[in-house]
């Protein structure tokens, strides 16, 4: 593995809630040894994308990924132009509703508009999405074109509840479905008794660069409501794609 890809490894680590990492703990999650962990932490902190808390040693993020993220999102303003519309269909749904975009092989959750309901679903921003068990994931693979059957065979398909579906024919199927619908359909496949809908951004081209997905509780998702929820989501996502593009003419 090269140094640049085992310095980014480590800043996977970071989320919400694992917001600092200590050296020996971030060296056993990247199995490296504490010597090259701690190499590699120096090389990010002198460019600003870790920086070490001066009480307790630990690391975190540091501003460097911001500012890169700011400037992309000026040249790309995904998250601004998606966030009035992410917020009215969470409004209209009533759920939580959250943005994910597809970069470097994976699906990103770079917005989230939680339910007001006491019971909801959590979904924290940066988390990554799987694409064969989330309704995103099979969103985005049903309108990505021939990538879908490379990103599906890439690699052992993790179960991560009992109702994950990790045979690569199901899951063709449900991306042949979810083409000819318009929407995806999750049923508890990454988080027990989360159900959740999902539309792709369509870029340009008539492919998806990310999605917009409503998340309920399994015990509000009766089939009229997951039927509105996919609707509004379908209108959401058009909304966005036709804002950062233009309108699609019929049949492009």
């Amino acid at each position: 593995m090269r140094t640049v890809d085992k310095a980014l490894k480590l800043l996977d680590f970071f989320s919400v809630e694992r917001s600092e990492i200590g050296l020996s703990e971030l060296a056993r999650l990247a199995g490296y040894d504490k010597a090259t962990a701690r190499r590699l932490l120096v090389a990010l902190a002198m460019h600003g994308f870790v920086e070490q808390d001066a009480y307790t040693r630990a690391y975190r993020l540091g501003a460097g990924p911001v500012r890169l993220a700011r400037i992309r999102e000026a040249c790309f303003p995904l998250v601004q132009t998606a966030i009035p519309i992410v917020r009215d269909l969470a409004r209209q749904t009533g759920e939580t509703v959250h943005l994910s975009e597809f970069s470097a092989g994976s699906l990103i959750t770079v917005h989230v508009e939680p339910s007001t309901h006491a019971n909801r679903v959590n979904v924290d921003p940066g988390q990554v999405l799987p694409l064969h068990s989330t309704a995103s994931g099979i969103a985005y693979l049903a309108f990505c074109g021939d990538e879908a059957d490379r990103l599906i065979g890439a690699g052992p398909l993790t179960a991560h509840t009992s109702h994950t579906i990790t045979d690569p024919r199901e899951i063709g199927e449900a991306v042949r479905v979810t083409a000819g619908r318009g929407y995806s359909i999750g049923d508890q496949g990454f988080e027990e008794g989360v159900f959740s809908v999902a539309a792709p951004i369509l870029g340009p081209d008539g492919f998806a660069i990310g999605t917009i997905a409503v998340a309920a509780p399994l015990l509000r998702a009766s089939k009229e409501i997951v039927a509105q929820h996919g609707a509004a989501a379908m209108t959401a996502a058009g909304t966005v794609s036709a804002r950062l593009f233009g309108e699609r003419l019929a049949g492009e």
